[in-house]
């Protein structure tokens, strides 16, 4: 799939899902486009005392149950397309988990392993100051992404509050803790995905023992290896940007956890009965749940009929292709999709947002409690809902989404967001 076809790509879900509502045209057609996306380049200084300019996008893409919510990723290969498509997926996200958001993301073009921590800062700082008046914490509240993290966003709150002139912790969540950073945020994505597979284990035919297979050992990826490793589950094989492990007797998470931190996973091929295995298998892998973790269009229609897994856990965004997802329905492969189960990331920083603006903050067991609570109450209603239909998870939780952005398109009338 090109950067070119990613958002049509993805808009075909909402066609899915639109087929099994009775919606107003009106409504579709607010949600073909973006609302707004803006482009900037950004200039700073570097270390060399050389100036460089980096291209830079925020898409806000609807903005109807209130302000816009998504991540700042840095990475060299980002572009209009893909921010655009992620702000689309963040719109129905939010609209899953019943979060009082609309959908939003931001890039900037940059390898950051490329730059200094003082150039980082000063690009960090740079993206704030461009895109002021776009941000806000009753417009569009950013949060770390792929190569950004807590102390980037903080960076980010601090340029942000002095431009206002006030501090204004709630514009950015995912911030350090000092800084009016939620507790449990570090692991929410993967504990979301977590929470979501024990309440629907025994739906799922899921019982402690059961193998899993997870594609990208990054942040969500390892925190999903400890949680399910701790319920029970067998860690069978692991991938990382390097290579790809395997053994079938299972793998220690705590080694796992230490290799990873001192380098590659790959580093515990030859000892312990475990082998490498080309990347690219790992989906192939003989076990009951695969986690795609990292990559977007992982599971494609050249590799989906070799998956053996009963259950896809998709902690990434976008990992299977609408042709994919056809195959794999037809294998009788249950996909837990992405805007359900990552979603623990975003409705974690909704907790910080709201944290923010009360300036009161909650323990980490009573973020994890609402979490659970979120996670086990949306999961459900999906879950339901594609049983009673007949429908896929992943098309039962988009007509979930749709139908709660068309009431609240519905309720504000058309006259806000069409004229004559």
């Amino acid at each position: 799939m090109t950067d070119a076809t990613m958002l049509d790509q993805a808009l075909t879900r909402l066609d899915e899902a639109a087929a099994h509502l009775h919606l107003d045209g009106d409504v579709l057609e607010k949600l073909k486009y973006p609302r707004e996306t803006t482009k900037v380049r950004l200039m700073i200084r570097m270390d060399d005392g050389s100036r460089k300019s980096f291209m830079a996008w925020r898409c806000r893409y609807d903005d109807t149950r209130g302000p816009t919510k998504g991540g700042i990723r840095f990475h060299p290969d980002s572009t209009i397309e893909e921010v655009e498509t992620l702000a689309f997926w963040m719109t129905m996200k939010c609209a899953v988990m019943n979060l009082p958001y609309g959908g939003g993301k931001g890039a900037v073009r940059v390898d950051p392993h490329s730059l200094s921590k003082a150039e980082l800062e000063r690009l960090s700082r740079a993206y704030m100051q461009a895109f002021s008046k776009i941000v806000g914490p009753d417009r569009d509240i950013p949060a770390p992404d792929v190569y950004t993290n807590s102390m980037i966003m903080g960076w980010m709150a601090d340029e942000y509050s002095s431009i206002v002139g006030q501090s204004t912790p709630a514009v950015i969540t995912g911030k350090p803790i000092s800084l009016g950073g939620s507790l449990g945020r570090d692991d929410a994505t993967a504990r979301g995905g977590y929470y979501l597979v024990r309440n629907l284990a025994s739906e799922l035919g899921l019982t402690p023992g059961a193998r899993v297979a997870i594609q990208g050992f990054g942040n969500a990826g390892q925190h999903i290896a400890s949680l399910l490793g701790a319920d029970g589950y067998k860690i069978v094989a692991v991938s990382d940007s390097k290579g790809a492990i395997h053994n079938d007797a299972g793998l220690d998470v705590a080694k796992l956890l230490a290799a990873k931190k001192t380098g590659s996973v790959l580093q515990l091929a030859g000892s312990d009965g475990i082998t490498a295995i080309d990347a690219d298998t790992i989906t192939a892998v003989d076990c009951e749940i695969l986690v795609p973790a990292a990559l977007e269009d992982l599971i494609h229609k050249d590799n989906a009929a070799a998956i053996m897994a009963r259950v896809i856990l998709e902690l990434a965004n976008g990992p299977i292709t609408p042709e994919a997802d056809v195959i794999l329905a037809e294998k009788n492969v249950v996909v837990l999709p992405d805007i359900l189960a990552n979603a623990g990331g975003v409705t974690v920083s909704y907790f910080e947002w709201v944290q923010n603006r009360q300036g009161y903050y909650w323990t980490a067991e009573e973020v994890r409690s609402r979490l659970q609570d979120t996670m086990d109450r949306e999961g459900r209603a999906v879950w339901t809902l594609a049983q009673e239909r007949g429908i896929t998870v992943r098309s039962a939780a988009y007509v979930h989404a749709l139908a709660r952005v068309a009431g609240a398109i519905e309720a504000h009338g058309t006259q806000k967001f069409f004229t004559s």
